[in-house]
């Protein structure tokens, strides 16, 4: 607290304020009624779709990641975001159509539908558990990082006051709270993370300037294939393969289009939180680049704080506080959110099936409290947790991603595949995920664990991205020889939720959807966007 100017203070007093307003707004208009707490009643429209699945995408990890990736190897790391941009076409115009038609409220509930049981419950763990350890914890990582750095506080102390702040608005308003607070944190997000940039490209003389003091290579985004971070091969190839697990089929993403109007809605708001990815590689990365250029002392995931506490006068350290404030509680939000869906709607519902309306959200509320209960235990063992387990534990969606990606993208496609042929892909890919990560971790940080040149060595320092490309060339060899080695499955596992060519209105054709105007205009949006991030990528190649 001593590191803030009273307008700081009040920048930060007046966001808990109207935060707290949207919360209570929420609870207000909650019902007892299962699809209103899990699903908003699905009637969100898409600018609320758009802004929420930005801010809840936005996490205080992107704040410290890719500003410190942003300071070590320039504006590379950034390709992730660009890429979200062109996936999130994918969802719009592919993925949702079948989703909303379908009636279902989680991504586990869906992939039952389209192949077994075994497939939902596989899924529902495997996020479940990857909440935990990854969004949740990484969350309050990053957030201790930034908070301790930018205001002094004691770490324990905020972090308990934030889970406590996101966790009643999630548990009491459910996710018409957690969507329209995230509203509020995307607008002011960007606000603060922009103001940071400019003040830094101020400092620094400008973007000629800039391009000075960084290494050679930093403005270069297209790195050799031999490239041990961002080689171009695995930006072309293994991170579209992460793209659709992440932003087409992962719960706390996907719940947003669920709880949309409709399909043109849904749809529109995919667009425009496509023209929002555009940012993050200016107001976050760029803000990296900024510090590596100004501050030789400045490394890493410091570097965004740094800019914060040496840069910014009173009064704008509060907006942009209030900015990180904002990303990491809407990623508390959206996965306790998340969680809280997936252990109602797929493991409780599933066992009492009979459950009524106000029983499903009374457990929902549960849900979400156990989930702020975790998070709260988590905050003690943090200290003994050092940033390169986090590294680690982020790394695991990597190599959990091909499998679920392959179910769902090619079960769309290919009728033939069934729950056998899923179920073997979705094991071997967890076995092949799992190998990988034990000995990427017993291989160390200096890459001496294992012996030189033996194939475990070769699978530990293996790129990334290369092993997620093999990973999904080998889960869908293994859905294909095992869906056709085994009976097909019935047609109502394949009615609706397979692409097909369809009568007007059906499914299989999205485009179909809404009045031929707003296709018109959905349409144009949607090819400028691909267009604006063709010139991107050309400017910085």
């Amino acid at each position: 607290m001593s590191n803030l100017h009273a307008f700081d203070l009040v920048f930060i007093v007046g966001y808990f304020l109207i935060l707290a307003g949207i919360g209570y707004w929420a609870a207000r208009r909650e019902k007892q009624v299962s699809s209103d707490y899990f699903l908003a009643a699905r009637d969100v429209g898409w600018f609320a779709v758009g802004a929420s699945l930005f801010a809840s995408n936005i996490g205080s990890e992107h704040l410290v990641g890719l500003a410190g990736s942003g300071s070590t190897t320039g504006l590379a790391v950034g390709h992730f975001e660009w890429l979200a941009c062109l996936i999130l076409l994918l969802l719009g115009w592919l993925f949702v159509p079948y989703y909303l038609k379908s009636g279902v409220y989680t991504m586990p509930e869906f992939l039952e539908k389209r192949y077994n049981s075994a497939a939902r419950t596989y899924f529902t763990w495997v996020s479940v558990i990857g909440y935990v350890l990854t969004k949740i914890s990484v969350t309050l990582y990053a957030g201790g990082v930034v908070i301790r750095a930018v205001t002094g506080w004691d770490f324990f102390t905020a972090a308990v006051v934030l889970i406590v702040v996101t966790g009643l608005y999630t548990i009491f308003g459910g996710l018409r709270a957690v969507v329209y607070t995230e509203v509020l944190q995307a607008i002011v997000l960007i606000l603060g993370s922009a103001t940071l940039m400019i003040i830094g490209l101020q400092h620094v003389g400008g973007i000629a300037a800039l391009k000075a003091k960084v290494p050679v290579g930093f403005f270069s985004m297209w790195k050799p294939a031999s490239d041990p971070n961002f080689p171009w091969t695995g930006i072309i190839f293994g991170a579209p393969i992460l793209g659709i697990w992440y932003w087409c089929t992962d719960q706390h993403i996907v719940q947003r289009v669920l709880a949309a109007k409709n399909i043109p809605q849904a749809r529109t708001g995919t667009i425009f939180a496509g023209y929002l990815k555009i940012l993050p590689v200016f107001i976050f990365v760029l803000p990296g680049v900024v510090a590596a250029a100004l501050f030789s002392d400045i490394k890493g995931d410091s570097a965004y704080p740094s800019l914060v506490t040496r840069l910014l006068p009173d009064g704008l350290k509060g907006l942009v506080l209030a900015g990180m404030l904002a990303a990491l509680m809407s990623s508390l939000a959206s996965a306790f959110n998340a969680c809280s869906t997936l252990l109602t709607w797929d493991v409780y519902k599933k066992m009492r099936p009979a459950a009524s309306e106000q029983q499903l959200v009374k457990v929902g509320r549960i849900s979400a409290g156990i989930m702020v209960v975790l998070g709260l235990a988590w905050i003690p063992f943090m200290k003994y947790i050092s940033s390169q387990v986090y590294i680690y534990l982020q790394s695991v969606q990597a190599y959990i991603a091909p499998p679920i990606a392959a179910c769902f993208l090619l079960g769309i496609f290919f009728k033939r595949l069934n729950g056998k042929g899923a179920m073997a892909s979705l094991v071997t890919g967890l076995v092949l995920g799992v190998l990988r990560l034990v000995l990427e971790f017993a291989n160390g940080t200096d890459k001496t664990g294992l012996a030189a040149g033996s194939p475990w060595e070769w699978i530990a320092e293996f790129n990334f991205l290369h092993y997620a490309v093999l990973l999904f060339v080998i889960c869908t060899a293994v859905l294909f020889v095992v869906s056709m080695a085994t009976p097909p499955p019935g047609v109502e596992k394949t009615a609706g939720l397979t692409y097909e060519k369809p009568a007007v209105g059906g499914p299989g054709m999205a485009m179909k959807e809404g009045t031929s105007k707003q296709r018109r205009i959905e349409i144009a949006l949607s090819v400028l966007l691909v267009a604006i991030i063709g010139v991107l990528w050309i400017v910085f190649a």
